[in-house]
């Protein structure tokens, strides 16, 4: 097998509805300008809060590779 080398981003994906969605979100952004991705790692799960303290968005924050190429 060749040697490969991976680049590493951060990416944070919003959702009103859940945290699954919010990192689908993240994901499929990622698939429309980056190629050959492979790893999504969710890293934290927050809330994003309105002034009454309701639930306004389930946010996820990744990292995510992909295959780096010359």
């Amino acid at each position: 097998m060749a040697e490969s080398v991976y680049k590493v981003i951060e990416l944070i994906g919003t959702s009103k509805d859940s945290w699954e969605k919010a990192a689908k979100a993240a994901v499929d952004r990622a698939g429309k300008s980056l190629r050959e991705l492979r790893v999504a790692e969710v890293v934290k799960l927050d809330l994003q809060l309105d002034a009454k303290g309701e639930i306004e968005a389930y946010r996820a924050k990744l990292n995510v590779s992909f295959k780096f190429e010359d």
